[in-house]
């Protein structure tokens, strides 16, 4: 295994958490009656922003609406591949808002907007990984809105079913590390799902429990440095024996909605 790792400059789209507050519980990791520090939301996601510039990527951002106190959450917004745009349609109410103030922003950069027909969150349960999407499902997006993404892009899609509410979006229990492999929390997934997993990535990053729930998969990652919770150490460590750079980033106040680093950033891909 070779551990020389090449950096690709990356594009992101991001959402300022100005209006960031937990009112509601969509996911076991919200709780309305927990305070919530806007101010340090901000100061943590300013530096996630920072991180990114300083690795020389490219970001982009949303204006955030008022009223929408998730829309931080920009992965969820839709996936884009090869230039196509397949929007959102978001399982909560509450969220489902959100759509319209991303699809502005993409039409208005000139691009055209496929808004699905089944309950469908992003890049929160679609994750490309250069050849096919792996597509997620069990708590939000639906098993029609994977046959719509594979309609839409003409590419392979490969459905997993996630089954622990902890990891209720695909993007919280794997992440891609470069076009050849992934992390990833083996029990998060159905056991079909995770043979599937293991058959496709023989030699993948296999995280622990604690790992997953300090957000460590919610993270991104260049072909060489990874962005990632510094509270998931051992994850860390074993990135570092397999030859990635982690950069750590502390998001800890948007967890407290069940997000994380990945969560907040979209990845534009031309």
């Amino acid at each position: 295994m070779s551990l020389t790792r090449v950096r690709r400059p990356r594009r992101f789209l991001v959402c300022e958490p100005r209006h960031f507050a937990v009112r509601y519980a969509i996911n076991p990791w919200m709780h309305p009656d927990t305070p919530v520090d806007v101010d340090l939301a901000q100061e943590q996601w300013r530096s996630l922003i920072d991180a990114y510039r300083a690795h020389g990527h490219t970001v982009e951002s949303v204006e955030p609406a008022p009223d929408l106190p998730d829309m931080v959450f920009a992965a969820n917004s839709a996936v884009v591949v090869g230039g196509r745009v397949f929007g959102s349609l978001f399982h909560a109410p509450e969220r489902r808002p959100e759509s319209t103030h991303y699809d502005t922003w993409f039409k208005t950069a000139g691009y055209e907007v496929y808004r699905p027909e089944s309950v469908c969150e992003g890049e929160g349960d679609l994750v490309w990984t250069g050849r096919y999407l792996l597509a997620g499902t069990g708590f939000r997006t639906t098993r029609e809105a994977h046959h719509e993404v594979q309609e839409f892009f003409g590419r392979p899609v490969i459905s997993l079913t996630l089954v622990d509410p902890h990891f209720y979006h695909l993007d919280t229990a794997l992440f891609v590390l470069d076009d050849d492999n992934v992390a990833y929390y083996p029990e998060a997934f159905s056991p079909g799902s995770r043979e599937v997993l293991a058959g496709l990535f023989p030699d993948a990053v296999l995280a622990t429990r604690e790992d997953a729930l300090a957000f460590g998969l919610n993270s991104v990652s260049d072909g060489r440095h990874v962005f990632i919770a510094p509270q998931a150490e051992a994850l860390a460590a074993r990135l570092g024996e397999h030859g990635y750079l982690p950069v750590p980033v502390d998001l800890s106040e948007l967890h407290k909605a069940g997000g994380g680093i990945k969560c907040c950033t979209q990845e534009i891909r031309s």
